[in-house]
């Protein structure tokens, strides 16, 4: 059988990156192999549901590049299998259970349950449901729990969990897991409201949809046994499981909105690159190889390996991302980021500037940050001429004869047809080998005259990007006194 595999969220709000790793391994692993990777919504808790979280799911999930392969065609592509819409099955499957003597009806009040779990916990006991002192088949008589059903009381229907038995299941990352059935609770696999719990719902999908491999994080470890003990009850061969290690913060505590954000659409927002937020999802807890960090999209299905996968924690370093989004910035066409560079100066009132012009400034700064929203801030006067000055780059670099020594260098600039910055740097270095002074006597002063701060990219390309009547006119302002 080809390897199937499934993405199963619950539309409980955004897409957390943890989720995002859950959705790329799964993804990543069916390419590598050449099978199939499903999208399922998993909304059967209705009382957590988020309006439009399912759709924002997968708007984040296909900004990753997490494309599925499966499912009920919308819009010209496949979208998800949606539990809600397939209730009838999950009931005709506990139906199933009820017969074979798997589960039985439960008829406790809430109140009920709780007072139960208040008397094991005074007692010393962990919380468990007590299935020969509540309301359910064990305790009614079958004409009772008949006449409860047909004068429609409130039920639920739980998994009849056997006495005393070692539930084994093999874990990919963790190896073999075994948990006795004395630490498994009577799971409610349907509730009062008609809707199943993620326990049988999620088993039944499985396996209608042929899914061989359950790549999952690592909190829903406990519940396997429980799902190998319904898999068990069906006569149904389980799946092979995989539970992903935790992302932690940097402090080793699990990560969570406290210490950042969570949410892939915070980092869409804040203008990652795709590529870059993906390479960089992808190492959390797994790297192919150990002595590199960036890595093409095809690399990493080529070369995924789930028994690779750490069962320790992933920190997820902020530091480590804007670095990875740094590399990508640096060695992608810049032409692609003239867009965002666009939006960001026009956020500060900045238009009219062609793509050619701001394609040739993100090659300028690119070096110099992380994101393509820094550069506004740092790049004013390649908009406007500056208004002030660096007082005390002024006062260490404006000498009593510095007006003398660059007036010429000026007129040279002005007469001169390449304003290259190759021209330009050999226009300099000729004027002040000729006339025995220091580049710094010239270059500092050219710098305020034109941008009026200390730092910056290369003078003379930022000169030619200036232009050089642009150029003249700063300095002959500056010269005039008329700033």
């Amino acid at each position: 059988m080809s390897v199937r595999v499934r993405f199963a969220p619950s539309p409980t709000g955004y897409l957390h990156v943890g989720g995002l790793r859950t959705a790329l391994y799964n993804f990543l692993f069916a390419s590598h192999h050449g099978g199939k990777c499903i999208l399922r919504i998993e909304d059967t808790d209705r009382t957590r549901l988020v309006e439009n979280a399912a759709e924002n799911l997968i708007s984040s999930l296909k900004w990753a590049g997490v494309v599925f392969d499966e499912g009920p065609v919308q819009g010209g592509e496949f979208g998800p299998y949606t539990q809600s819409e397939r209730l009838a099955i999950y009931k005709s499957y506990a139906d199933t259970l009820l017969a074979n003597g798997s589960a039985y009806y439960a008829f406790d009040t809430s109140e009920e349950i709780a007072l139960m779990r208040e008397n094991q916990q005074k007692m010393g006991h962990d919380p468990k449901y007590d299935r020969y002192n509540m309301k359910n088949q064990f305790t009614l008589d079958e004409n009772e729990t008949k006449r409860l059903l047909e004068s429609g009381a409130n039920y639920v229907i739980r998994l009849k969990v056997p006495f005393n038995l070692d539930v084994h299941f093999k874990d990919i990352i963790r190896g073999t897991v075994t948990v006795n059935t004395k630490d498994i609770d009577d799971q409610v696999l349907m509730k009062s409201d008609g809707y199943p719990t993620y326990h049988l719902a999620n088993v039944v999908d499985d396996h209608l949809m042929q899914i061989t491999h359950v790549i999952r994080g690592e909190e829903w470890l406990p519940s396997t046994p429980k799902h190998v003990l319904l898999y068990n009850a069906f006569g149904w061969q389980s799946p092979e499981f995989a539970h992903l290690p935790l992302l932690l913060n940097k402090d080793k505590s699990k990560l969570s909105k406290r210490q950042g954000d969570v949410a892939v659409e915070d980092y869409i927002a804040k203008g990652y690159i795709q590529e870059a937020f993906v390479n960089f999802i992808a190492l959390l807890g797994w790297n192919p190889t150990g002595d590199r960090e960036i890595y093409e999209f095809h690399e990493l299905i080529e070369n995924f390996n789930l028994e690779k996968v750490n069962k320790g924690g992933a920190v997820f370093d902020i530091t480590k991302l804007d670095w990875m989004n740094a590399q990508y910035m640096r060695k992608m066409p810049e032409t692609l980021f003239v867009p965002e560079l666009r939006k960001s100066l026009e956020i500060r009132g900045i238009s009219g500037y062609s793509d050619d012009y701001l394609a040739k400034l993100i090659v300028l700064f690119r070096e110099r940050v992380n994101f393509i929203r820094e550069i506004p801030d740092m790049t004013e006067y390649f908009f406007k001429m500056p208004e002030t000055f660096d007082e005390e780059y002024r006062n260490k670099h404006w000498k009593e004869n510095t007006t003398e020594l660059v007036k010429p260098l000026i007129e040279l600039m002005r007469q001169t047809e390449d304003f290259s910055h190759s021209g330009l740097h050999d226009l300099t270095m000729k004027y002040v080998e000729e006339n025995g002074i220091k580049l710094k006597d010239v270059i500092h002063p050219l710098r305020l005259m034109i941008t009026g701060k200390s730092s910056g990219a290369g003078m003379f390309e930022t000169m030619e990007l200036l232009g050089k009547e642009e150029c003249l006119r700063r300095f002959d302002k500056y010269l005039k006194g008329k700033f």
